[in-house]
């Protein structure tokens, strides 16, 4: 297994995140039909505990999870299972009774259904009440960053240096930038730290202001609160993160961190398979075998005949 970075030091202003989960997952369907797209397994572990993880080895021990319904999956995931607990302590499988015990185990879990379907900033607004006057961190929960990167940590470090809001952002191909939100940013003394001067949600490349793109990662201030609720609904018809932010970024107060480390969005199907291939490679237990397979797998695809591709994929 691949071991979370090390854990931040206690003595900061946030302690608290927030975890967006009440997607449809529709670019799923039909796997999503019952299964929240959160709880899609990346080798042996739900999406969303990776995210939990995350957040939990930054020192953020409190998670809020907003979900909507038919997400019950997730909280009983994050839930104590003891029928199972007791038969795998039976069988005396330690192994197994620690991977079913550890979700619960990574940080105080609260959740809160999002009525309606409005957007990331509304499911932002509904955390109002359990943030309070505090600043938060978001993580988007098809969003993953390699366990051994350490952005939240460097998000929170900018976060304790400017004070405001941070947002992460990543580099894009220019024919992609209209995925996602997109950041006029100007430079700072820090290569990895810029100033955040305006926001489009997923503009053309023609009208990008640059290639940086916003993912999902956020340490907000909460007066992203009082904008939010005052934020008309945007693009999709849905109230926007990033327009609030686009207005708190006009007063100088929104800082982003460059991040060019691993990231994958599960979201994506073929972003999906390669988080899974990539970081079954990498695991002790399952790497040197599922390489060698993959390896020869991939050989055939490009010089054997049909016969040895079934063989090969059986």
């Amino acid at each position: 297994m691949i071991a979370p970075h090390s854990s931040r030091t206690p003595d900061r202003a946030v302690r608290k995140a927030v975890v967006p989960a009440a997607g449809l997952g529709t670019r799923f369907l039909p796997a999503t039909k019952a299964t929240p797209k959160e709880m899609l397994p990346v080798v042996d572990k739900p999406a969303i505990q990776y995210v939990v993880e995350e957040a939990a080895a930054a020192g953020l021990d409190d998670v809020l999870m907003v979900t909507g319904r038919h997400k019950r999956a997730i909280e009983d995931h994050f839930d104590n299972a003891y029928e199972l607990e007791q038969a795998l302590a039976a069988k005396g499988d330690a192994v197994r009774l620690d991977a079913v015990r550890d979700p619960a185990r990574l940080a105080n879990i609260h959740h809160i259904r999002q009525g309606e379907p409005l957007g990331l900033g509304h499911a932002v607004l509904c955390a109002r009440r359990h943030v309070g006057d505090q600043p938060f961190a978001v993580l988007l929960g098809d969003d993953l960053i390699d366990p051994r990167e350490t952005l939240l940590s460097r998000m929170l470090d900018v976060r304790d240096q400017y004070a405001g809001s941070v947002i992460a952002l990543m580099e894009v191909p220019p024919e992609q930038i209209h995925l996602y939100g997109c950041a006029a940013v100007e430079a700072t003394g820090e290569d990895d730290v810029v100033r955040v001067t305006g926001l489009v949600e997923k503009p053309s490349h023609q009208d990008a202001p640059s290639n940086y793109a916003v993912i999902g990662r956020y340490v907000l201030d909460p007066a992203v609160f009082d904008t939010l609720e005052r934020t008309p609904p945007g693009r999709g018809g849905e109230i926007q993160l990033t327009d609030a932010l686009q207005e708190l970024a006009a007063g100088g107060t929104v800082h982003g961190v460059v991040f060019d480390g691993l990231r994958y969005d599960t979201g994506d199907k073929a972003d999906y398979l390669r988080a899974v291939v990539r970081l079954a490679c990498e695991r002790d237990d399952l790497g040197p075998e599922f390489t060698a397979w993959l390896k020869e797998f991939v050989a055939g695809l490009d010089t054997g005949t049909s016969s040895e591709r079934r063989r090969l994929a059986a």
